[in-house]
């Protein structure tokens, strides 16, 4: 057994391998607004979470303080992010993302959604109720990622 199978019946592995897979091709489904993951990965934080600081963009999508600034100009010159002061503190900003920002996100979605449909016709009722089922677990996982810290797994000498 991989030190990382639950006990239970669920294979952790085989979900890692099945989202990592699934991740993959999903990333890559919309058809519109051709940008680069980290660029978009910026719009989509923001459109989700709201206003971040620079900082916190940093964290989130992972990326180096020059990189997210370059790429926060970038974004702010071409419409789709403004900076604002924070009320909170007078001497950080606030990232938003703009009305046009959205739309970019917005047409994203939807292009990935019209895809999906597609794909998801392809599949038998019992594969589509196996999804549905799935998913508020899955939506569940998703806010416990965001919830607790991240904790590395145990070294193979700390069992």
């Amino acid at each position: 057994m991989s030190p990382y199978e639950s006990t239970d019946d669920l294979d952790v592995e085989a979900l890692a391998l099945a989202v990592e897979r699934f991740t993959g091709v999903f990333i890559r489904l919309a058809s519109v607004e051709r940008m680069s993951f980290t660029t978009l990965g910026v719009l989509h934080t923001l459109d989700g979470r709201g206003p971040l600081r620079l900082s916190e963009l940093k964290a989130s999508e992972q990326v180096t303080q020059p990189a997210i600034t370059q790429l926060v100009t970038r974004l702010e010159r071409d419409g789709l992010v403004v900076r604002r002061p924070d009320p909170t503190d007078g001497r950080a900003v606030l990232v938003h993302i703009t009305p046009e920002g959205a739309r970019v996100v917005r047409g994203r979605r939807e292009s990935r959604i019209a895809r999906l449909a597609e794909l998801a016709g392809h599949l038998d009722a019992g594969q589509r109720r196996a999804i549905a089922e799935a998913l508020p677990a899955l939506s569940e996982m998703s806010a416990l990622a965001v919830r607790l810290p991240h904790e590395p797994p145990p070294a193979s000498g700390d069992r």
